[in-house]
Parts: C-alpha cells; sequence; structure tokens
C-alpha cells in the first residue's frame, strides 16, 4: 500500500470517510459489473439550481477519494428522471399557459417553453449537461425517459411486477388512507392523452408481464409494464434503478431521509443490497427558506458563475456537507478569498495536509493550480466601491502600483477576479451602500489618520499601514477597538465590514486614502 493510500485510509476528512464505505464493502470481492457505480439523481421539473451542481461535485469528491484507497474502476453516471409527469407549472419559465396545457405529460413531451429544445426536459437536461460539462466534471448521463422505453429497465420491471406484494407492504403502511387506496407502484403512461396516470393496478398478470387499469373515462385498459408503457412511483423508481444498475453509491438531501429508507427497503425486496448513502443538509436562501427549483429563490449555478469562478463554488460545496448552509450572494467573496487561501498553503503541506486540504479534493492530486490572488477578492470589492470602477482596467491601475509584477497576463485568476468583483460591486454592494457622519470622537480619531497619513513617508507596507491605523485607534480610547474599524468603514466606504484597512490603505494608495477622508468628512 502506498504511502498516499496509507494516510487516505485514516483520514477524518468526509470525502475519505465516505469512501472507505464502499471499500469495505468491497473488501470480501470487487463489484461484478467491474466497477464501482456512483450515481446522482435531477428531476428536471424545474431550471438546475446549483444543489445540482453541488452533489455531482461533492460526488465526485468521494469518487476520487475511493479511487485513491482502491484499484477498482470507477464510473459517475448522472441520472435525469425526465419521464416524470409535469404536476405544476414552475413559476419561473414562460409561457405558463402552455405549460399548464402539458400538465401531467411525461417532462420529455412536455413542450419547452423557451422554444429551444425538443421538450421541457431536453431543455433543463441539455442546461444541466453544459454546465457539467463547462466544468469538467467526468460522468456519462443517464435519460429515464432513453432507459425505460429502450429496454434498458425491463428485467427490473418485470422483477418489479413479480414483487409486486412485497412493494405494496413496504409502500402501504407510509401513506395516508385516501393515498392507501389508490396507490400503485405502476404509473401507467396513458395511450388516450400521453398522461402519467396516477390511478390503482386492477389486475396484474405476471407471465405475460402486464397490468390492468383504469382510464378516466372508465375504459379499462391492459399494458406491459416494460418497453415504457409504465413507469414506477418515485421511491420504487429508486430503488428499481439501484437494483437494475447495480448503485454502489449515491448522497442525496436531507428531504429524502424517508425516501431512502424506503427505496432501501424495496431494493432489497429486488434482491439487491442497495448502495452506499449519504445525507447531506438542505441550502438556504437569505431569509431562511429552503430552495426551490420550482420557485427559482436561491442562487444559479450561472449566477454565481456571474460573481466568480465555478473552483470558489466547488469550495463552498466542499465546506460541511452535513451542516444546513445558507446560499446567497453575500456567501461569495468569503468563498472566493478562502478558496485561495487554501491554494496558497497548498504546496507547502506534507502529503497528510494536502489531503485535508479542500482544494485536493476539488482538483485532484496532481491538477491543483497556484493562486495568482495577490489582492483578496474583498478589497478588490472595496477598491471598486472607493474607485468608482467600471472596467477592471481601472483596478489594475491600483494593482499595479501595489504589487509592480502583478498583470494580466501573469495573473489571469486576479484578472478575472477583477472583472467578477465590478460586476459584483455594481449588482450588489453599490444598491446598499449607506454612509453615515462620524460622531465627534470618531471624526476627531479620523482626522487624526487623515493628518498621520498625510505625513507618512513608508512608502506602501500593508502591515506598517496596519498598525497605524491600530494606534490611532488606542491613542483615542476607542473601545472595543473593533467599533473604530466599523466606524471607518461605515463613514469611508459606506458599509459596516471591509478588510484590514492598512491592506487596503496600500492598495489604494495613501494620498488616495487622504483625499477619501476629505471627502467624506465634508459631505
Amino acid at each position: 500500500m502506498t504511502e498516499l493510500r496509507e494516510i487516505a485510509m485514516t483520514s477524518k476528512v468526509w470525502p475519505f470517510e465516505e469512501a472507505r464505505k464502499l471499500v469495505k464493502r468491497f473488501e470480501k470481492q470487487p463489484p461484478e459489473k467491474g466497477y464501482a457505480l456512483f450515481e446522482t439523481g435531477y428531476g428536471p421539473s424545474g431550471l438546475p439550481h446549483i444543489g445540482t451542481f453541488g452533489e455531482v461535485a461533492r460526488t465526485t469528491m468521494v469518487r476520487r477519494a475511493f479511487e485513491t484507497m482502491s484499484d477498482i474502476p470507477t464510473k459517475l453516471l448522472c441520472f435525469s428522471d425526465d419521464m416524470d409527469g409535469l404536476r405544476k407549472v414552475p413559476t419561473n419559465v414562460p409561457n405558463q399557459e402552455q405549460m399548464a396545457e402539458d400538465l401531467h405529460l411525461p417532462l420529455t413531451r412536455v413542450r419547452d417553453p423557451f422554444g429551444t429544445h425538443d421538450s421541457f426536459g431536453a431543455h433543463n437536461n441539455a442546461r444541466l449537461r453544459a454546465f457539467l460539462d463547462s466544468y469538467g466534471f467526468e460522468y456519462e448521463f443517464a435519460s429515464s425517459t432513453d432507459y425505460y422505453t429502450s429496454g434498458q429497465f425491463d428485467a427490473a420491471l418485470q422483477r418489479a411486477l413479480e414483487r409486486f406484494d412485497e412493494i405494496m407492504a413496504i409502500m402501504l403502511p407510509t401513506l395516508g388512507p385516501d393515498r392507501q387506496a389508490s396507490y400503485s407502484p405502476f404509473l401507467p403512461v396513458s395511450p388516450k392523452t400521453g398522461h402519467v396516470l396516477q390511478v390503482p393496478t386492477l389486475e396484474r398478470n405476471v407471465e405475460k408481464g402486464t397490468i390492468v387499469y383504469e382510464e378516466p373515462d372508465g375504459e379499462r385498459v391492459e399494458v406491459p409494464v416494460t418497453g415504457g408503457n409504465v413507469k414506477l412511483q418515485w421511491k420504487p423508481d429508486w430503488a428499481m434503478r439501484w437494483h437494475a444498475l447495480g448503485v454502489d453509491y449515491e448522497m442525496s438531501g436531507k428531504d429524502l431521509i424517508d425516501s431512502v429508507t424506503q427505496a432501501g427497503k424495496i431494493c432489497r425486496a429486488l434482491g439487491s443490497p442497495g448502495p452506499e448513502t449519504l445525507t447531506y443538509e438542505l441550502f438556504n436562501d437569505d431569509k431562511g427558506q429552503k430552495i426551490s427549483k420550482s420557485k427559482g429563490n436561491g442562487l444559479s449555478m450561472e449566477e454565481w458563475l456571474t460573481y466568480a469562478s465555478p473552483e470558489s463554488l466547488a469550495y463552498f460545496m466542499y465546506q460541511k456537507p452535513k451542516t444546513a448552509k445558507r446560499l446567497y450572494f453575500d456567501v461569495i467573496p468569503k468563498a472566493v478569498d478562502e478558496y485561495h487561501q487554501q491554494l496558497r498553503a497548498y504546496p507547502d503541506q506534507d502529503e497528510t495536509a494536502r489531503l485535508n486540504n479542500p482544494v485536493w479534493h476539488i482538483h485532484g492530486n496532481s491538477d491543483v493550480p497556484q493562486s495568482d490572488m495577490v489582492v483578496p477578492f474583498a478589497m478588490l470589492l472595496n477598491l471598486a466601491s472607493v474607485s468608482g470602477a467600471e472596467e477592471k482596467e481601472t483596478l489594475w491601475g491600483f494593482i499595479r502600483r501595489y504589487a509592480p509584477g502583478a498583470a494580466p497576463e501573469a495573473n489571469p485568476q486576479l484578472d478575472q477576479a477583477a472583472g467578477y468583483a465590478i460586476r459584483y460591486y455594481n449588482d450588489f454592494v453599490k444598491p446598499e451602500k449607506t454612509f453615515r457622519q462620524p460622531t465627534d470622537a470618531e471624526r476627531a480619531a479620523i482626522l487624526d489618520l487623515r493628518e498621520r497619513l498625510a505625513a507618512w513617508e513608508s512608502g506602501l507596507d500593508a502591515e506598517a499601514l496596519q498598525s497605524e491605523v491600530f494606534a490611532v485607534g488606542k491613542a483615542h480610547e476607542i473601545e472595543p477597538l473593533r467599533d473604530w474599524f466599523k466606524a471607518l468603514y461605515e463613514v469611508l466606504l459606506g458599509q459596516s465590514q471591509g478588510p484590514r484597512f492598512g491592506g487596503f490603505v496600500a492598495l489604494y494608495g495613501v494620498d488616495e486614502t487622504v483625499a477619501l477622508i476629505d471627502r467624506a468628512l465634508a459631505n
């Protein structure tokens, strides 16, 4: 066993802890199919959202950890439940009336409200794949419609028909009286309307592989359970997929705990052990409400990537998957700067520390890049604020003076971040800026700082400048001292939080900061 593998086998970070479940799973014998199958599921009833990306990113982290521990090949399958019937019209898509006309049709038969694809399901699948491809995930995409209609699930569906009573015995106790009366694991796709029907199974013929149900108009219809003529209810469908494909690992959100439990029972009834699982906490929006695809609240993948790199998003996803986190625009700057802090630490770390570093799990052992962010993202935001920059070239004028060796060509991450900072500032910071007048004590301290900066002759040493700012607060006995820095941010920058002020002065310029103080106190 290599040193890297030995370290991985004892690491306490969550991807390795999850991967060890699979190592134990295959201790006696490797998987018969020849590889360990990781799966992620996607319900394309609404536009893809950031949680979908998070599930694929986190599963990839576990997959990468497992590959460090084992020589067994792996595969990641991204499975879209696009044969589900459209149950309600998402509020964040156009052509609402047209969508309402297509209710209850499989998502791959619902007309695309955007007019760019053959169906709504195809549109959302394409958006998901385009993003995953742009990030560079290694995966295979699977469509529920394709698997049902091509016959890939036929043997498993026949098995489900044979184990109908066992499935009903598992599901019925979890349902209310009304639902029990009409429940069937099989949902016929009506040959008359194309609708996915929630109707009881009146008869079943295991030898013929058929069920009989009643259409809404009262006609009794017999259909095969194979060939895409029916699909399974959600929990039996998930279990059938685990059984048919031999899924070894799948994670899911806290809202699906009961689904995992029942699907696991059904999978065992079908004759398979089911996968290893992880339950992660859900993301909330800035109001603490659960993010919903149909509501369109929270952040989309596209929105995050308008203001920051995909690597920063992956870093956010890595952090404590079992802890609930709010996912809204304010988390972006912190994620960007913490990601680059980890990048800067990585080259000097030993192998154990590297395996515990989030960037190893984001990039892999051989692909961790070096950070060229000589200016933190939070500082770029403040620089955009006080300079009124509309183009990143304006920021580069300050950056070059602060770090003479920096340039867009030599610092592509910083150059990209400068563009992100201007967009983020104009869209989110600028509309919320609120300046206030200083108190008399604060005004005296700020004037003292102004005079000290006007006489400053020690260059753009960020630490020396920070010490000088600190000394002013102490000299004027502003307690607690953090209130002094808060006053500087609120009076000079129009916000209650900010970067290390000495670093900001070094970047913006001493003379420019003096002028900034003059403008703030005169206004």
